[in-house]
């Protein structure tokens, strides 16, 4: 379980990568991504930094693109944030939308099924 201090910076490193994304990089294979949530560890030496994007497709791209150039995003955390030690960053893909998406398929095909069987 994570503390408040430890929440608060989540919030903020998510705050800070998403900006940086958006406005600080150059790269076009980045302009898709959407950070859903931080997870940082008890002791500040890696974060999870979990990811979507708006075309499923390129995910791999994206995954390579996001590990370049997090050092750069780092740097720039190292600038904004007053902490001592800033997070190694992993970038995970975040599919819990796709898998909403599949749950509510199968929710909408029991419903259609059980409504035919009962006329």
């Amino acid at each position: 379980m994570a503390t408040f201090r430890i929440e608060r910076l989540n919030r903020e490193f998510l705050r800070l990568l998403a900006g940086f994304i958006a406005n600080g990089l150059k790269d076009e294979t980045l302009k898709d991504v959407i950070l859903t949530h931080v997870e940082c560890s008890r002791d500040l030496s890696h974060a999870k930094v979990y990811y979507t994007t708006l075309s499923g497709d390129s995910e791999p791209r994206v995954q390579s693109a996001l590990f370049g150039a997090s050092g750069k995003m780092r740097g720039y955390l190292g600038k904004e944030m007053h902490i001592r030690q800033i997070p190694e960053l992993r970038f995970i893909f975040d599919d819990s939308e796709r898998k909403a998406r599949d749950i509510d398929a199968l929710i909408d095909r029991v419903i259609k099924e059980d409504g035919a069987g009962r006329t």
